[in-house]
């Protein structure tokens, strides 16, 4: 890992989806804005979905949404790519098809601007992958380097999936490994191995794309996908006022060095928020301390959590499988509301 002037991690104090604002905080700051009033905004910050959807017609919907952070890496196109896939995932796990992106950039001043470029370069890489298009952004000087993507994307409406609404009885499948935090905690000690850390790289840089495809086959109920509020406050959000999932810890996929780590204490701040914001929402104390940690995980540009019937869901994960996410797995149920909106088997 790089130490020098020009090294990304040396300019700031934390990266990726771990630098974002616990939830509950967001949540209180949101609830004194004033309420929508516009019919046509289908989703909005009054929920907790991946991004906003505005109906355009009597068929479409647009999704918008925006994400960038600082990095968590060194090598700055591996940055661009991470963050770039991070921001084009919430249309994925909405159900969309992303058509137009712009760039978000916050660049020291002194900084060699050959590493923005590289920066950009990199994210431009995965929007083409993407199937979108590029069409320009905004930079500022700051303190720190961060980057990410504002994105439009486009989806059927009576096709749309929120994160809020799974079916009791549905199966859940995750479709990437825990524990890319971790990994990069350990990065930032000098202590990730090297099979890990490219281990994580791939998962991060991984386009959700291909898993969106092959949902669209399928009678999926509720999808998000798993980023800085690690698995267990995004399953939290996905049950909702009316539903509790209940996960088969054995059954998580993760990075076996990630697990190694996290019995070292190898740990991040926002995987400790991850475990205030969950609270008496969900026991975990029946949970091993690795996995409790690896549950609370701040995953950037993570996989989809998606309820699906239980009759289609081991086609699905088989299909997503074959896609790439050589993960995928089934990790759980929806239920009726019980006790904990979160619970174990």
């Amino acid at each position: 890992m790089e130490s020098g002037p020009e090294s990304l991690l040396s300019n700031c104090l934390s990266g990726g989806c771990g630098a974002k604002i616990e939830s509950e905080g967001l949540a209180r700051l949101l609830a004194g804005l004033p309420k929508n009033s516009d019919e046509r905004l289908l989703v909005g910050y009054d929920s907790c979905d991946d991004a906003a959807i505005y109906r355009l017609d009597g068929e479409r919907s647009l999704i918008f949404t925006v994400d960038f952070f600082p990095p968590m890496i060194d090598e700055p196109g591996t940055f661009g790519r991470i963050a770039a896939a991070n921001a084009l995932s919430d249309v994925w796990a909405m159900g969309g098809r992303p058509f137009l992106a712009l760039n978000l950039v916050c660049f020291p001043e002194a900084m060699d601007k050959g590493v923005l470029a590289e920066i950009l370069a990199g994210g431009a890489e995965k929007i083409a992958e993407a199937g979108a298009v590029l069409g320009g952004g905004h930079s500022i000087y700051d303190r720190e380097p961060k980057y990410g993507l504002a994105v439009a994307g486009i989806v059927e409406t009576a096709k749309l999936i929120r994160n809020n609404t799974p079916k009791p009885g549905h199966s859940l499948i995750l479709t990437k490994p825990l524990g890319v935090g971790i990994i990069m905690a350990a990065l930032r000690a000098g202590m990730a191995d090297e099979r890990a850390l490219k281990q994580a790289i791939a998962s991060m840089e991984r386009l959700n794309r291909s898993a969106c495809e092959a949902m669209a086959d399928f009678q999926v109920s509720a999808c998000t996908d798993i980023t800085g509020f690690g698995l267990l406050v995004h399953a939290l959000e996905m049950a909702g006022d009316s539903s509790s999932l209940i996960l088969y810890p054995e059954a998580v996929p993760y990075i076996q060095e990630a697990a190694a780590y996290a019995g070292e204490y190898l740990l991040s701040a926002a995987g400790q928020r991850n475990r205030n914001r969950a609270g008496p929402a969900v026991d975990v104390s029946a949970l091993p301390f690795v996995t409790q940690e690896l549950f609370f995980d701040p995953q950037t540009s993570g996989g989809l959590l998606i309820a699906a019937p239980p009759e289609e869901a081991p086609a699905l994960a088989a299909r997503i499988r074959e896609g790439g996410d050589s993960s995928a797995a089934l990790i759980g149920e929806v239920a009726p509301r019980l006790e904990k909106p979160v619970l174990f088997r």
